[in-house]
């Protein structure tokens, strides 16, 4: 489909649209060596058509930017709740179509299966680009949880009734929770164990971290679009 038309699709279509989708997710496990991850994320007023979105590209292992791709665009899908991604997905995949090497994971500001018909922005976005996708989202959509511990690397899982959609990860001692859940392309343990990998200092994981400040590097003009590489060990910030 051409994600142009996402904005001409009433909320019925858009429905329709993610039970299709939802048949291309996949929960099997990871099966290659994760070498890269990105990290995605996006910038909007709620009332605003202009979106701003982007892609940071990290080393896995140490966790450190080595090139992103960042686009502007224009959105017409309403702001409507379990359905943002309609906003949200054309932007970040012209943002990625724009990376000669694609990286082997993404995780994205956002959910994956841990939404009311399995499609957040992360599986969404694993469904298109048939990459493997986790959502790292910084409030609850969808399902109940017991609250984890307050220290830092404490866990509880995010279910669905009887299913487990997803987890409940503490980053740091005493700081809000952040909701973790795969999106297409890796099992549920992937993505838990892929997002304390990517734990740092901060409350949101490296890649989501890294992506929320370079998006808003180029909101407030003072990185362009494109995709731009970075010398070794020099991010931006």
């Amino acid at each position: 489909m051409d994600l142009s038309a996402y904005d001409t699709l009433d909320l019925p279509s858009a429905r329709a649209l993610q039970e299709t989708l939802r048949k291309n997710i996949s929960l099997l496990p990871l099966q290659q060596e994760i070498r890269t991850i990105a990290g995605a994320d996006i910038s909007l007023n709620r009332f605003s058509e202009v979106i701003y979105a982007g892609l940071v590209l990290l080393r896995y292992d140490t966790l450190q930017p080595v090139a992103y791709s960042l686009v502007k665009g224009i959105t017409r899908f309403p702001y409507v709740p379990g359905f943002l991604a309609f906003r949200e997905v054309p932007a970040l995949m012209r943002a990625l179509e724009q990376m000669p090497v694609k990286p082997d994971v993404i995780m994205v500001d956002g959910h994956g299966i841990a939404h009311p018909r399995r499609l957040g922005i992360a599986a969404h976005l694993g469904a298109l680009a048939q990459i493997p996708t986790l959502g790292c989202a910084k409030k609850k959509l969808f399902g109940k949880y017991t609250e984890p511990e307050n220290s830092k690397g404490a866990y509880e899982p995010l279910k669905d009734k009887e299913e487990t959609i997803g987890y409940v990860l503490r980053t740091k001692n005493r700081v809000k929770e952040v909701f973790i859940s795969p999106g297409s392309h890796m099992s549920l343990d992937d993505s838990l164990r892929i997002a304390q990998h990517c734990t740092g200092s901060y409350r949101l994981p490296e890649p989501t971290r890294r992506a929320h400040e370079y998006v808003n590097l180029l909101r407030t003009g003072q990185i362009p679009e494109g995709y731009h590489e970075l010398p070794e060990g020099k991010a931006l910030f």
